[in-house]
C-alpha cells in the first residue's frame, strides 16, 4: 500500500479564491481615493474657476503667438510669465524686447527642443522643477539673481505656465514686496489651477522664507494630481 500510495499523482493544489473581506478592503481603498480625488481636483477646479471670474489679468496681458497664458508678473516688467513657447513663441518673445528665459520643466526634452531659445537669440536658464511641485529655497534665490542681473526683461515658464510658473512667480512676488501670499495666490489661481502643495506653499511664503510644503500635504497633493500627472505622459 506504501508504494501504491507514493506513485499515485498528487491531486493540483487550487488557488484559494480572493477573500469577500480582502475584497471589500481593495473596493474600499478604490473608493476612497475616487472621493479624495474628486474631492481635492474638483474643489482645485471650481476655486480656480471662481476667482478667474473674480480677479481682473494684469496691465499689460496679451496673446503672443507660439505661448498661452502670457502676462507680466511684476509692475515694472522686469518679469514675464506663461507657458512653454514653440519656437514661434520664442522669436516673438525675443522680437518683444525679453532677453533672458527661464525653464522650470524637469521633462526630458531632445536636443531640438533644448536649442529652441538660443537660436531665437535669448539666453536661456533652466531650474528644473517636477510637474505639481515646487522649487527649493536655492532655485527661488537662484531665480532671484538672475531676474536682478538680467540685461532686459525675464519670461519664466514650465509646461503650461500653471503650477510651477505660479509657485516661483508668487516667491519673487512676495519677495519683492509687490504682493501678499494671498494676493499671489489668487493671481495663480486666475490662469489655472495650481496643486495642493503650490496653494499651500504660495500661501506660507515670506520674504525671509521660501520652504516645500510638510509631508502629510505633499502626499495627500500628490495622489490628487497623479491621474492629471499620467495623463501628460500617455
Amino acid at each position: 500500500m506504501a508504494v501504491l500510495s507514493a506513485t499515485l499523482p498528487r491531486p493540483a493544489l487550487r488557488k484559494r479564491p480572493l477573500s469577500q473581506r480582502a475584497l471589500r478592503v481593495v473596493v474600499g481603498i478604490l473608493i476612497g481615493y475616487l472621493v479624495l480625488w474628486a474631492a481635492g481636483a474638483g474643489g482645485i477646479l471650481g476655486l480656480s474657476y471662481l476667482t478667474r471670474a473674480e480677479t481682473a489679468a494684469p496691465a499689460g496681458t496679451r496673446t503672443v503667438q507660439g505661448v498661452n497664458h502670457f502676462q507680466p508678473v511684476d509692475s515694472e516688467g522686469r518679469l514675464w510669465r506663461g507657458s512653454a513657447p514653440s519656437p514661434a513663441g520664442y522669436r516673438a518673445l525675443e522680437g518683444r524686447g525679453i532677453t533672458t528665459v527661464v525653464d522650470l520643466r524637469a521633462e526630458d526634452m531632445s536636443a531640438a527642443e533644448l536649442a529652441e531659445p538660443g537660436e531665437a537669440g535669448l539666453k536661456v536658464v533652466r531650474l528644473p522643477i517636477r510637474d505639481g511641485q515646487t522649487p527649493s529655497p536655492q532655485q527661488v534665490q537662484r531665480f532671484l539673481d538672475v531676474v536682478a542681473a538680467a540685461s532686459g526683461p525675464v519670461f519664466v515658464h514650465c509646461g503650461a505656465g500653471v503650477g510651477r510658473t505660479g509657485a516661483m512667480s508668487a516667491a519673487y512676488l512676495v519677495n519683492t514686496g509687490e504682493e501678499s501670499p494671498s494676493a499671489a495666490v489668487r493671481r495663480n489661481l486666475a490662469v489655472g489651477p495650481p496643486s495642493i502643495e503650490q496653494i499651500w506653499y504660495g500661501l506660507n511664503l515670506s520674504p525671509a522664507r521660501a520652504e516645500q510644503a510638510p509631508l502629510p500635504v505633499t502626499i495627500i497633493s500628490r495622489l490628487v494630481d497623479a491621474p492629471r500627472r499620467i495623463m501628460s505622459y500617455l
